[in-house]
């Protein structure tokens, strides 16, 4: 899709961009000009393996003021990024033969960090009209002895669902029960809309103790996904084996980086919310426009993306570069509209969710509105 949309762009087509997974706005100033001066200041060399003892302190206030639960300094490891954080909690506590289990539709890098340890991603499918979430039944069926943890991502990539807390709470009080980790992807936990709130299991998940682990990062609240800062909040006897992984890999995340994630942290919060109410009107007309083409699509309580049900044209017969094919997967749709309606997106059958498509509304309303036109007279054109 990349190689594709990149060859089209190289001939000057204009490609609507639906596919990508950050946000197009940039990183706040304050952020830059702290990065500056820290340069100045001599943030060129190593720090702490895990962290700065000032931005761990920025995690621990912002967490307390956003996540509402309080958490300490050697709890914290701060990673290059948040997907480098799994990863850490990957080769921690993953041995051969252990199972994880992993709702679907998910994030595609948590069942391949799951198998690059040797061990099992168990899929837990779950449903659109219920809200693409994990039901405590659907969990208690999927947890077996050889269980070792369970990844919950709210709100999701790529579905943009999200835990409200009374199902939140229902699925950690059951896990309490077990003896397995509880890993929640909290990245997208800033970007919420239509009055939801955000339900952080730092705050709700004290039963299961030193299991339960939380993920987040400064990429997708602040668009600083180029600055490659995450953390990850455990136990201290968890954040003590992060600690020995990442010296032993990439030793600290990079020092400016970590002092642009304090400032981002600690600063001003007005281009946060500018950019959340954006992503909240985008979301209306990027759902609405896929509901109207006959591609069904419920209205996501985060993240920025849509997740829209593609079946509807499988089997149809379309005209793609100049040939006549039949659509016979979600990949074959993505591709058809990429030829012929130069809009990009993502195939679903990679998230475990084949008959979709994820479309990221991290893009301009104009071209929003452009793309979805495209695609509509793309759409007009395919026949059975």
């Amino acid at each position: 899709m990349a190689a594709e949309a990149a060859k089209l762009t190289a001939r000057g087509v204009k490609v609507f961009s639906f596919s990508v997974g950050e946000p197009d706005f940039p990183t706040p100033a304050h952020v830059i000009e702290a990065a500056n001066q820290a340069l100045a200041a001599g943030a060129t060399r190593y720090t702490a393996v895990t962290g700065t003892p000032e931005l761990k302190a920025a995690i621990i206030e912002a967490t307390k003021r956003d996540r509402g639960y309080e958490t300490t300094a050697d709890r914290i490891t701060v990673s290059c990024g948040a997907k480098h954080a799994l990863f850490n909690l990957a080769a921690a506590l993953y041995d051969p033969g252990d199972e994880v289990i992993i709702p679907a539709p998910y994030w595609v890098s948590y069942p391949e960090q799951v198998r690059m340890m040797g061990a099992v991603p168990i899929i837990a499918e779950t449903t659109a009209a219920g809200g693409f979430r994990l039901t405590p039944e659907a969990l208690a069926a999927a947890v077996t002895p050889r269980t070792k943890a369970l990844i919950l991502c709210t709100p999701s990539n790529p579905t943009g669902a999200a835990y409200d807390e009374a199902s939140l709470r229902a699925l950690l009080e059951l896990a309490a029960q077990g003896s397995y980790y509880v890993i929640v992807d909290e990245i997208y936990a800033d970007l919420v809309y239509g009055g939801f709130k955000h339900a952080s299991a730092g705050r709700l998940g004290a039963s299961l103790g030193d299991r339960l682990i939380i993920v987040d990062g400064v990429s997708k609240t602040y668009a600083m996904t180029g600055w490659r800062i995450g953390w990850s909040i455990s136990g201290p006897k968890v954040a003590k084996a992060l600690a020995v992984i990442q010296g032993q890999s990439t030793t600290n995340p990079a020092a400016v980086s970590q002092a642009a994630a304090r400032a981002a942290l600690l600063g001003p919060r007005e281009s946060v919310e500018s950019m959340r109410v954006a992503f909240e009107r985008r979301r209306d007309r990027m759902v609405g426009g896929l509901n109207a083409l006959g591609l069904p699509c419920r209205t996501p309580e985060g993240a920025f993306y849509a997740f829209a049900e593609v079946s509807s044209l499988l089997g149809a017969k379309v005209t793609s570069a100049g040939a006549e094919t039949t659509l016979a997967t979600d990949d074959d749709i993505a591709m058809w509209l990429l030829s012929e309606a130069h809009v990009a997106t993502v195939a679903g059958t990679p998230f475990g969710a084949p008959g979709f498509l994820r479309l990221s509304y991290a893009t301009s309303d104009a071209d929003i509105e452009a793309g979805l036109a495209s695609m509509a007279r793309a759409i007009s054109t395919a026949t059975r």
